[in-house]
């Protein structure tokens, strides 16, 4: 796989890694297989897709990580890279609490007692000495962002962290961590129908992260599988946490089907799938940008990565941009 630069480190990642936090985690129920999990992070190494995004939930009561699994896609991961750990790039997250089944119930604690505790956790449940790179829930937090940040510097000068990112964050929340301390990643929502990060151009998100050095890791990158075509209005399971996003409401999903439609139409062209070409479309926003689909499936962990492959043309880039603007507003970052 073609390899990108993550952030300033001077260490280089495949072009596309693999979100991790599905894996086991709070909101798959009875359909979680931590086999099939174990498997997908092997293969993703295998094939050079070496950045592990597991940025989840944190829990503050231990009961909330017996009954909903806050906490079990670090275990997870920790068992599947076992042995191989010098191989992966490991990316976790800090500040975003979980109380109850569904993100709605998190909060944010960013006190640097709380990301001192967070971090700790972490370590023992991916059963490493350091964390490669940990992200700050930052949006909503109450304690300053100097005071925050600054805590996970002196994480990094401990050496239990090698290098920080953001989460959820603004332009101007990223300008003020980088002059405390060096932003490797910012973490947000990008995709073919959420493209907020773009927006500004050089003074967007994604911009400021090529101005400085820092990777920008798209979250949501096939828009939480909406846009790789296999769903239709209505097909959610019961218990699905996608039922609570606007965009998978009956309504708005059969008024996105052309959104879909449009994707597959440059997919057919191609002869690629509609998750590839979503891909494709988000690496050609800039060699910083590094996205991690997340997916426990073997097939659809290897259609992912092939999707670095995937040249889109012109004509394609401009029927992409002529999507029609999705219904319903987003879930955020």
């Amino acid at each position: 796989m073609r390899l990108r630069r993550l952030g300033n480190t001077g260490t280089e990642v495949g072009a596309i890694g693999l979100g991790c936090f599905g894996m086991g985690g709070p909101h798959q129920g009875p359909a979680r297989d931590d086999a099939w999990s174990l498997r997908v992070v092997n293969e993703a190494l295998d094939l050079g897709g070496n950045l592990l995004d597991i940025a989840g939930f944190d829990t503050a009561d231990p009961r909330t990580t017996a009954l909903h699994g806050a906490g079990h896609p670090e275990t997870l991961l920790g068992k599947a890279i076992a042995g191989r750990r010098k191989e992966a790039v490991v990316a976790t997250k800090a500040g975003a609490i979980l109380n109850g089944p569904h993100p709605r119930a998190a909060r944010r604690d960013g006190s640097p007692a709380r990301l001192g505790q967070a971090a700790e956790a972490s370590l023992r449940r991916l059963d490493t000495d350091v964390i490669d790179l940990c992200y700050l829930h930052h949006d909503d937090l109450a304690a300053p962002l100097a005071e925050t940040w600054g805590a996970l510097a002196d994480l990094v000068r401990q050496g239990k962290v090698r290098w920080l990112g953001l989460s959820g964050a603004t332009v101007e929340q990223a300008r003020e961590a980088h002059a405390i301390h060096p932003v490797t990643a910012v973490r947000s929502e990008l995709s073919l129908w959420t493209r907020d990060a773009l927006a500004g151009g050089p003074d967007g998100l994604v911009g400021w992260c090529e101005s400085v050095g820092a990777s920008f890791i798209p979250t949501a990158p096939l828009g939480r599988g909406f846009l790789t075509g296999t769903m239709r209005a209505g097909g959610l399971r019961s218990g699905d946490h996608r039922a609570h996003d606007p965009r998978f409401h009956r309504t708005a999903m059969e008024a996105n089907l052309p959104i879909v439609d449009a994707i597959r139409e440059v997919a057919d062209r191609r002869s690629v799938t509609p998750a590839q070409v979503a891909i494709a479309w988000l690496l050609a926003r800039g060699e910083q940008v590094v996205p991690v689909p997340g997916t426990s499936n073997p097939r659809y962990l290897r259609e992912n990565l092939a999707a670095a492959d995937v040249r889109l043309t012109e004509q394609d880039f401009a029927d992409l941009r002529a999507l029609p603007d999705p219904v319903g507003a987003g879930a955020g970052p």
